[in-house]
């Protein structure tokens, strides 16, 4: 929020490990982290790839999920975000 001066949007929620070289990396339980989020209201997602449901699975109703390998990945889905 820093960043753009402005609070992050309401339903945006954000996972994963940042490692020194830039690379997010994948949380335990990913999917059932984000299963409640979206039982809780979020609607905005970035998550690690490895986190991001296989293509095939079932969807996440309610909830946008945008799967990321770098922080430069994850800023630039947040900087898009009104």
């Amino acid at each position: 929020s820093s960043l753009r001066g402005k609070p992050l949007p309401k339903g945006f929620i954000a996972f994963g490990e940042v490692g020194l070289a830039g690379e997010v990396r994948p949380a335990p339980r990913g999917q059932e982290r984000l299963r409640e989020a979206a039982k809780l209201g979020f609607s905005v997602a970035v998550v690690p790839k490895a986190n991001a449901p296989r293509k095939g699975a079932k969807e996440i109703e309610g909830l946008t999920i945008h799967a990321v390998e770098r922080i430069e990945e994850a800023m630039d889905v947040v900087r898009q975000l009104q």
